[in-house]
């Protein structure tokens, strides 16, 4: 039999926190567990599958005797909290009527969400909701991930993939994931694609990293591509640059070179050609001047 196991549960208390940490007796234990269940539920129907889309990561709570604090982590804090803060005193109270207890919320920001599981499945899951390409979309986010800093991805989707009629499961791998290495950070998160034809369901690994160690820088290189073409002369092997080495290799065709060794000698030949024409001009006038001065000296006599 398969032993799968949540990465995210195979670690916790080991090296990662419990998302619920309060105490309670034996009598009140399943009310505060069901209640727990209860406001992630709200919070998430409230601020994920509505507007503001708030892009809601988790949510931990802690209890007190007299309160209950709510530590929603979101990629985007500004709409959780509103203009003024009147966002999160409707929610305030919202949660307070919900729990019949005082609520203390606090906004922890995510500021990497490319490093980010749940919020990776949820950006999945919405655009396959508008019909993108799966394969396209699979690839985009896991390459996005990879230049944030992570040292792995692993993306699954499975369901009617593209309206098909037979349900598949398609996968794609960056980097490796250690699922086994209890002091590997990885994290893991799944979403529903709810669409007309079917339910879509997304799941994401994201290795970052050791626990203890800095978290994950972004590469440099982050735009991608070939480094560009230098047009300064310093080209690749056997070239130089355009002007001179390439000219020159184009210019000997046939026989002919348009060196400047080759021209070089054309002009010292044109030069002595030149050099040649005054003295046969010369020599030409002497022969023209004898026959004449021969036929007088015959006259005279």
């Amino acid at each position: 039999m398969g032993q799968k196991i949540s990465p995210t549960g195979f670690r916790t208390g080991v090296t990662r926190g419990w998302q619920s940490r309060w105490f309670a007796p034996g009598s009140n234990f399943g009310e505060f567990l069901v209640e727990d269940e209860k406001v992630r539920r709200f919070i998430d129907d409230r601020l994920n599958r509505q507007p503001p889309y708030a892009a809601i990561s988790a949510v931990e709570i802690e209890r007190t005797r007299e309160e209950v604090k709510v530590f929603i982590k979101t990629a985007r804090p500004g709409l959780v909290i509103g203009p003024k803060g009147a966002e999160v005193d409707k929610l305030k109270d919202a949660l307070e009527s919900l729990t019949n207890r005082r609520v203390n919320i606090n906004i922890v920001e995510v500021k990497s969400p490319d490093l980010d599981a749940k919020l990776i499945a949820e950006g999945i899951a919405e655009q396959l909701k508008r019909r993108a390409s799966f394969r396209r979309t699979l690839k985009q986010r896991a390459d996005a991930a990879m230049q944030a800093g992570a040292k792995g991805v692993k993306i699954a989707v499975g369901g009617r993939l593209g309206g098909a009629e037979m349900g598949r499961r398609e996968s794609v791998l960056r980097g490796s994931i250690p699922l086994h290495t209890l002091s590997a950070d990885v994290d893991y998160g799944f979403a529903p694609c709810i669409t007309t034809y079917g339910t879509i369901g997304v799941k994401v690994w994201v290795f970052r990293g050791r626990f203890g160690e800095e978290p994950p820088k972004p590469e440099a290189g982050a735009g991608g591509g070939r480094p560009r073409r230098r047009r300064d002369g310093a080209g690749g092997p056997g070239g130089g640059s355009r002007g001179q080495g390439g000219r020159t290799g184009r210019g000997q065709r046939g026989g002919r070179s348009r060196g400047p060794a080759s021209g070089g000698q054309s002009t010292q030949s044109d030069q002595t050609k030149q050099d040649n024409k005054p003295a046969e001009s010369a020599g030409q006038e002497q022969s023209d001047s004898s026959p004449q001065g021969g036929e007088g000296a015959q006259a005279s006599e």
